[in-house]
């Protein structure tokens, strides 16, 4: 397991895919990547996505997610994503009580418990008392992580 913590984008991206049957039919799938601004995400998940995609395809939404961190798993099988509400525990040193603080994560497993043990094998380095308040699987399809360009990449007049 690793984590990551970045500014996050959730795009999402119609086009026609070919479905099994040799159909044709106009999807909207959801993807996440790691950019600094709204331009960045749209320029980055074009980028991504040419790649993947045959024909023409439009960038149909982007946010900013609520998440600041993705837990990616090491895991063959996993191929969904999952977001997890943890409520972290404090104790007010003046009036004594309990508090808790909601942070919100991705977290990448291929079941619902293996979303739950991967959130342990993450927070359990820590020190901090947490209580998971809710796991939820996601429509998301993939995660886009920013990778620096190797010096061949750059255009001829910069080098």
């Amino acid at each position: 397991m690793r984590s990551r913590t970045a500014e996050w984008f959730e795009c999402k991206i119609r086009y026609e895919k070919t479905m099994e049957d040799g159909m044709q039919k106009k999807v909207t799938e959801a993807y996440t990547v790691d950019a600094l601004s709204f331009t960045e995400a749209e320029q980055r998940i074009m980028e991504e996505m040419s790649s993947y995609i045959s024909g023409e395809f439009e960038v149909a939404d982007i946010k900013k997610a609520v998440y600041k961190e993705i837990f990616f798993s090491d895991e063959d099988m996993a191929d969904r994503w999952y977001k997890a509400k943890l409520q972290f525990i404090t104790i007010d040193e003046k009036s004594s009580k309990e508090k808790r603080s909601t942070v919100n994560y991705l977290v990448n497993a291929g079941t619902l418990n293996g979303a739950v043990n991967n959130i342990g094998s993450v927070m359990n380095g820590t020190m901090i008392d947490y209580v998971i308040a809710s796991v939820a699987e996601t429509q998301l399809m993939d995660v886009f992580e920013y990778k620096k360009k190797d010096a061949e990449d750059k255009p001829e007049y910069e080098q």
